[in-house]
């Protein structure tokens, strides 16, 4: 039997209570899988989210994280929480700052705080030199208004969950941003984003799966889980016009470029 190809969840929540249950579990099935590979998003509430993504990525070496706080909750953010980022920014197995950004679908927090604290997230990445992961929902002129004035192209720029138009993607390709597509992209009424895949540069494109969230068909409705990124992969490799195997060398390529992390040197255990 063939060696599965590699695949790389540039965005997962397995830090977090839904998987305490079964974790060592899921990321075996992740393994068996072809997920070599995945980054953990310190950024859900306060910052124990942050400590356990790099407690997880301190005891897996497949296991990276990154650290913010998202922007449903920057209206609960202190000196505390700042500091705490700060010093976690700089640990060797944090690889982004994020996630980081606007939410106006749901503004849990202002919109003029959301800005302030993406403009100061931004920063904090050119502080460590690491690139920035954003969540942007109905708030993409904005967005990229932000990115521009912090320069933040000259970091690295990942769109997580891309949830714009055809038109939105072609717009963060000239800020040079890597695109990630998520479960969202398998569903019925997700034409507009399977539109937008090839408005992506192949070398630009990652996937992910937001996990728990956004199971991609057939698993909606079940607890998301990395394993489950082939069925995303396989959707966006078709609208890519690409086979599996190419799109997954491919996204775990610009994974381990934007992330700056060694590709793997052989086989996983």
């Amino acid at each position: 039997m063939s060696e599965l190809p590699e695949l790389f969840d540039t965005h997962a929540h397995v830090d977090g209570e839904e998987f305490d249950a079964d974790r060592s579990e899921v990321l075996a099935r992740a393994r068996q899988a072809g997920v070599k590979r995945l980054v953990v998003i310190g950024a859900v509430g306060e910052p124990s989210s942050a400590e356990r993504a790099v407690a997880l990525a301190e005891h897996d070496p497949d296991v990276w994280a990154t650290v913010a706080t998202h922007p449903h909750d920057v209206d609960k953010m202190t000196p505390a929480w700042w500091a705490t980022h700060e010093r976690l920014a700089r640990h060797p197995r944090v690889v982004a700052i994020g996630e980081t950004g606007l939410d106006y679908f749901y503004d849990h927090s202002s919109r003029e705080l959301q800005q302030a604290c993406f403009g100061r997230f931004i920063e904090l990445a050119r502080a460590v030199g690491k690139p920035v992961v954003c969540h942007i929902r109905d708030a993409h002129e904005d967005a990229r208004r932000i990115l521009r004035e912090h320069h933040a192209a000259e970091l690295g720029i990942i769109i997580h969950c891309f949830t714009g138009t055809p038109d939105d993607a072609k717009a963060y390709a000239e800020l040079d941003a890597y695109v990630s597509f998520s479960g969202i992209v398998t569903y019925k009424n997700a034409q507009p984003l399977r539109d937008a895949v090839p408005c992506v540069a192949t070398d630009r494109l990652l996937i992910e799966t937001d996990c728990p969230y956004l199971a991609p068909i057939p698993k909606r409705g079940k607890r998301n889980e990395p394993g489950f990124i082939v069925h995303t992969a396989e959707v966006v490799a078709k609208e890519a016009g690409m086979n599996f195997a190419d799109l997954a060398r491919q996204t775990t390529a610009n994974a381990h470029r934007i992330y700056r992390i060694e590709p793997a040197p052989g086989p996983m255990a």
